[in-house]
């Protein structure tokens, strides 16, 4: 087999193999997946947003977990295989840019390996977040298509299908749909100023209005205002000047490098305005790359969790500082020896990731942040354990067991947790009353489908029920409201002291005085910040 035919196929090993390594697993419960499987389960069940729940973000995020919860049923593994699927679509859609733009094969394979390590890799459970670019970037693969393949008789189509996805990037979330808008709309400015065709501009511009036009007119029959909070504080913008300039030039040392390096590049490559501005691959693979710098840099202001979901930039400045040398060097090694070179290169640039696998592997877990004696009883200190933390073994993963529900086929979680969980389906408020009332603020939102009970259809009340993110003050007086009026036969209440409101604090407090708190137990949480699973039921 030939070079040619092979880098392809292995591109597309790559991708897949990545992809799918998480379902092989048995994974612990992770924080936040409550919130996509919840959003999920309930569009599966025919409920919509804004019509039976209210959202802080479009909905779109949950349509493919929700297609996924019809096919393979609404477990919590199947959040991973609808993650495999995102993380495949987003990657091939890298590989289509980078071919589009005509990147050289041995970068290109290179450089999808480092997109898969470092970027989608991290990202096996699914986020809006991240699935915001998953769509954003095949709406930039179908623009640059349109751009440069030159083949305007299916042109038109290739802008139409950016401009559907750069619709559901927006509707994923509205900062990264915005930017994917922005960056697709800046490079068809440039190529029809070159051109001197603005017909392109017009049909993708065009069409991402009219796809969003269609959509605000069919929500806006329904309470589609509470996507923005409208009508009620805090209305707050997220994009703020002052933080994107200080979190640019405080931190993102990887952004300002490859910033430099790309600058100098071009730089470089000047000699004649107008044959630099009319080398139009060139010119657009260098302002999408700049582009994806500036929106790396914006997104970690506004969509500061998870920490990682910025790190899709390594890829792009990789892949265009790589082809760059890459050609201007005129390098022309045996393939057999510079792919490999380029490949171990990119594993031990990004090993710390594969790394906290195996690190299980070789290291024990028990003198990380605890007092540790030596077999003859001496005091050991080492750079594991000099700082002492709190002991959290709920958090400690690999102490997790597997349940016996269906629904967590696949998971693990504390021994504690199950045992509060099958404790809860047990109780005689759930096995007797038939259409029972439960309000679940809890990271156990599964148990819509294992006790099994109704989700209520009511666009005043949240999905999300992080006070002042998903929920505001209107809803926590809906809640506390009914509270107090002993509309709840059930609640289960996740009290995480740690973090701002991400369970309202408020509706504790009114738990505890109209209520009566019948069990408690540790919440599936890992890390430093752990909380505490609350059953309240009707006082007697």
């Amino acid at each position: 087999m030939t070079y040619k035919k092979f880098l392809p196929i292995l591109e597309v090993t790559i991708i897949v193999g990545l992809a799918i390594f998480p379902i092989m697993l048995t994974m612990p419960y992770r924080a936040y997946v409550y919130l996509s499987w919840e959003g999920a389960y309930r569009l599966s069940e025919g409920q919509l947003p804004f019509r039976d729940f209210g959202l802080p973000v479009g909905g779109m995020y949950w349509v493919v977990p929700a297609i996924f919860f019809k096919i393979f049923g609404a477990q919590v593994i199947t959040l991973l295989k609808v993650q495999a699927f995102l993380n495949i679509l987003s990657g091939l859609a890298f590989r289509s840019i980078l071919k589009t733009v005509g990147v050289n094969p041995i970068v290109s394979v290179t450089s999808v390996l480092l997109y898969c390590i470092s970027y989608s890799f991290q990202n096996f459970w699914p986020w809006y977040n991240h699935s915001v670019f998953v769509y954003g970037f095949i709406a930039v693969a179908f623009v640059l298509k349109a751009i440069l393949k030159d083949d305007w008789k299916r042109g038109w189509v290739l802008l139409l299908l950016g401009a559907v996805f750069t619709f559901f990037s927006f509707f994923t979330k509205q900062d990264g749909g915005g930017l994917i808008f922005v960056i697709c709309a800046f490079l068809l400015v440039y190529n029809s100023y070159v051109e001197k065709r603005w017909r392109p501009l017009a049909i993708y511009t065009g069409g991402v209005f009219l796809f969003i036009a269609i959509a605000v007119l069919f929500f806006s029959q329904y309470d589609f205002n509470y996507w923005f909070n409208h009508g009620q504080k805090p209305h707050n913008a997220r994009i703020s000047a002052g933080e994107i300039i200080k979190g640019f030039l405080g931190e993102s040392q990887w952004l300002k490098f490859y910033l430099f390096i790309i600058v100098l590049l071009a730089i470089s490559k000047f000699t004649n305005w107008k044959n630099f501005v009319r080398d139009r691959r060139y010119i657009i693979f260098l302002l999408l790359t700049l582009g994806i710098l500036c929106m790396a840099a914006i997104i970690q202001i506004t969509s500061y969790t998870p920490a990682f979901g910025n790190m899709f930039f390594h890829s792009f400045a990789f892949a265009f500082i790589l082809n760059e040398l890459v050609t201007r060097l005129n390098l022309k090694a045996n393939v057999k020896i510079l792919l490999p070179v380029l490949l171990g290169g990119v594993l031990l640039w990004w090993s710390q990731l594969p790394w906290e696998y195996l690190e299980r592997m070789f290291f024990k877990g028990e003198s990380r942040g605890s007092i540790v004696s030596s077999d003859d009883n001496e005091n050991v200190v080492t750079m594991y354990n000099f700082k002492l933390s709190e002991e959290n073994a709920t958090g400690e993963q690999r102490k997790w067991v597997s349940s016996d529900l269906h629904v967590l086929k696949g998971m693990s979680m504390p021994a504690s947790s199950i045992g509060g969980i099958e404790r809860i389906l047990k109780m005689d408020v759930v096995r007797r009353k038939k259409d029972i009332k439960v309000l679940n603020m809890s990271e156990l939102t599964f148990l819509a489908a294992e006790i099994p009970y109704s989700l209520e259809r009511n666009p005043k009340a949240p999905l999300w029920h992080h006070l002042g993110v998903g929920m505001f003050n209107a809803q926590l007086r809906m809640y506390e409201d009914r509270i107090r009026n002993n509309y709840y036969d059930l609640v289960i209440f996740e009290y995480v002291p740690t973090y701002n409101n991400l369970f309202p604090f408020a509706v504790r407090d009114a738990l505890k005085a109209d209520y009566q708190l019948s069990d408690t137990f540790d919440a599936p949480r890992s890390g430093s910040r752990p909380g505490t699973i609350e059953v309240y039921v009707k006082k007697q």
